[in-house]
């Protein structure tokens, strides 16, 4: 029984050890830097109990007023405007998985490519390579509803011209999550150890082999983690698909290149900006079917991250 306690009584005698040790070589922390040190861990206590609170009102008052609708025929039927206690949103979730997965397929190889580019073959001191990096970054800060008219402009009714249809509205939130790909698969990438290159240099591979066989495969769950993020963020938009033709209420099934089509933020949208009791309770039901998803996504997101990160 008393070996069950050795273990944590160690860990602290460790501890305490380790900090006489540093105070030892380095002196004793000033008494100003403690209490900064104090308020600032009380003002992030503070900001974390915050989010989480309104993150739980949220998902309780949603769950109050939606319950009467959170059932399997919300996920399934269609939208109605003349029976609201019928509707649901099936073509809207569908049209949501078509275009996230447009997402997932257009940001994936374009966002890897261009983080492999930048920090494997870029030279930092040319000029149009810091030009890249200075637009990475200030696209990633760009309100949502500017992608929205890039995407009306220039790939519905423009040069590109598809038309108010599923493929438009993909496109357009790839462009919109891109930037956050880019950046959190150079982060992923930039993580490795520049001893694996050499080691690997070294025992006479290409610079193609160590990035394909090395580097990637190590970066792949910090790349994965952001290309989930990103594509939880996409998926929560409805400013840029108002603008390429989500409609509200269409009782079709989405078609990648012809039709109507919907997205589920979007019909929440709809649904919320009725005036009627039914709609309001039906947009409710659609923000915890939202939220589920997103915490889904995100929860995925950090298992893998915690799954498979290594340890340098």
């Amino acid at each position: 029984m008393a070996d069950r306690y050795q273990g944590p009584r160690r860990a602290r005698l460790a501890t305490a050890g380790a900090r006489a040790a540093v105070e030892s070589v380095f002196g004793e922390q000033p008494r100003g830097d403690r209490i900064s040190g104090m308020v600032f861990r009380a003002l992030m206590l503070l900001a974390l109990a915050t989010a989480l609170v309104m993150l739980t009102s949220l998902i309780i008052y949603s769950a109050w007023r939606g319950w009467g609708r959170l059932d399997l025929d919300m996920i399934t039927e269609k939208p109605s405007r003349i029976r609201p206690e019928q509707a649901g949103y099936g073509p809207a979730l569908v049209g949501s998985i078509y275009m996230i997965v447009g997402v997932i397929v257009l940001v994936v190889p374009v966002g890897v490519g261009a983080a492999v580019y930048l920090e494997e073959y870029a030279k930092k001191d040319r000029w149009y390579n810091r030009l890249i990096e200075l637009n990475i970054q200030n696209l990633a800060g760009v309100p949502s509803i500017v992608f929205g008219i890039l995407g009306l402009a220039f790939i519905a009714r423009g040069p590109i011209g598809l038309g108010l249809v599923v493929a438009t509205g993909s496109i357009t939130l790839a462009l919109l999550v891109l930037p956050t790909v880019i950046i959190a698969a150079r982060e992923a990438i930039r993580a490795v150890p520049s001893s694996i290159r050499e080691g690997s240099l070294a025992l006479g591979a290409t610079q193609w082999q160590t990035i394909s066989r090395q580097v990637l495969p190590a970066a792949a769950p910090g790349i994965l983690t952001g290309v989930i993020l990103a594509v939880a963020r996409a998926m929560g938009e409805a400013a840029p698909l108002l603008l390429v033709g989500a409609a509200g209420f269409t009782p079709f099934l989405p078609v990648l290149f012809d039709g109507q089509y919907s997205a589920l933020p979007v019909q929440i949208y709809r649904n919320a900006v009725e005036p009627r009791e039914e709609f309001q309770t039906l947009a409710f039901a659609g923000v915890i079917l939202m939220l589920a998803v997103l915490l889904a996504m995100n929860s995925f997101a950090v298992w893998l991250r915690n799954r498979y990160e290594r340890r340098w």
